[in-house]
Formats: structure tokens, C-alpha cells, sequence
């Protein structure tokens, strides 16, 4: 999926694009969206307290970098977050399925926010990656203005074993970037391969994520 993530970015971007990384973790992406797209305007996300002290070290000589300490949701104000230190990228709002037992989780206090709230009227958003273990649809909730004006190409994660245990399922993803945004979803193999012309309707995302034939998405107009 990381190569697949690249291959869209690759395609997806110009010199000047802006981007969002929701769920930053070390910034991966992060640094790939600055090599792709250098003087555009990027926007990270990362409510993990070490994390996000690593990613200002990394990324403090980045004037174009905006670094939040935040877990977007379709709420402001704090939450309970689910640290899992023992492997640190399942981390999230509500514990998940994770694939080894005993993991050493610790529950901190986090801030919250809109996507809506944080990015500049004047900015032109062209690519948001999403990857919040299973809270993907409060992330896309907070972000409706945003994605709606901006009809950026997003790619996600949405899963069994992380958005169940939300309530999140395909319709209600489906029902957002679809239905209220206007957007179409891909498998990004597909959207690769057929310039975005193979997008998923409703049941066929379904399918795809009842029987976890995939877990990673990308939505483009």
C-alpha cells in the first residue's frame, strides 16, 4: 500500500501542491510530500506527544511544514486516546483489534479538532492522506468544507479490526466523500492503472471491505 500511497502521490502532485497528513506518525509522508511538492503548503497532523516532538525536530527548518498535536474529529475540544506504546502506529481514540496480544497500552488525554477549523480559506488542498486506525469517518466529518471545495485526491485507510470499532462501515465512508462530497473511490491499483476510470459503487466497496479484500482506499474526483 505504501508503494501504491507513492505512486498516486507521484502522479497526483506538482511542484506547489499543498497536502495534509492526517496521522503523521514519524512523517513518512510527510517527507515525501516535501520532495514532490516543495513549495506547496503542508499540514500534519499528530496527537502522540513523542511523536510530535520528533516530527518538530525533523521538520522545524520547513517554514511550509504546519505541524498540529491534535486528533482530528468532527469535535473540538480533548478526548481520551489509546496510546499504544508497544506498537505505536495502532494507536487511536478507541482501542482496536491489534495483531499481537498483550500490548502495552496507555491511556492519554488528547486535543481535538476540526480539519475544517485548521486549514486557510486561501489554501488549494491537492492530496490528504488518512491513516487514524479506524476513526477515518470523524476525520472526514470535520473535513466536509475542505474536501467538498477543495475535491482533493484522498487516500485512506478503513478497515475490519479498526473502523468497527467505531460503528464505521462502508456506507457511512461512502455516504460522506460520496454522497456530500462528490468524490469517487478507487482501489489505487485501479485508479492507477485506468487513470481513474475503474471507481467503486457502493456495493463493491462494501464487498471489498466486508471480505478485508483491501483496507487501503484513495477517493478522487
Amino acid at each position: 500500500y505504501n508503494r501504491q500511497s507513492l505512486a498516486v502521490m507521484e502522479r497526483a502532485l506538482r511542484d506547489d501542491s499543498c497536502c495534509i497528513d492526517v496521522g503523521c506518525h514519524q512523517g513518512v509522508f510527510l517527507k515525501e510530500m516535501l520532495r514532490l511538492s516543495p513549495n506547496g503548503t503542508h499540514f500534519a497532523m499528530e496527537p502522540i506527544p513523542d511523536l510530535y516532538k520528533e516530527l518538530i525536530q525533523s521538520f522545524d527548518k520547513h517554514p511550509n511544514v504546519h505541524l498540529y498535536d491534535i486528533a482530528l474529529s468532527e469535535k473540538k475540544g480533548t478526548s481520551t486516546f489509546q496510546h499504544v506504546v508497544s506498537n505505536p502506529g495502532y494507536s487511536g481514540l478507541k482501542q482496536r483489534r491489534y495483531d499481537r496480544p498483550n500490548e502495552e497500552i496507555q491511556e492519554i488525554e488528547v486535543k481535538t479538532d476540526l480539519l475544517d477549523n485548521l486549514i486557510p480559506d486561501d489554501v488549494r488542498i491537492t492530496f490528504i492522506k488518512v491513516d487514524v486506525e479506524g476513526a477515518e469517518l470523524q476525520v472526514f466529518k470535520g473535513g466536509v468544507e475542505t474536501i467538498r471545495k477543495n475535491r482533493p485526491v484522498i487516500v485512506f485507510e478503513h478497515g475490519l479490526g479498526g473502523s468497527d470499532y467505531y460503528g464505521t462501515g462502508p456506507d457511512d465512508i461512502y455516504d460522506v466523500l460520496v454522497e456530500q462530497c462528490g468524490l469517487k473511490l478507487f482501489l489505487m491499483a485501479d485508479w492507477l492503472k485506468n487513470k481513474g476510470k475503474a471507481f467503486l459503487e457502493r456495493e463493491a466497496f462494501r464487498e471489498q471491505f466486508s471480505k478485508g479484500s483491501n483496507y487501503y482506499f484513495m477517493a478522487a474526483p
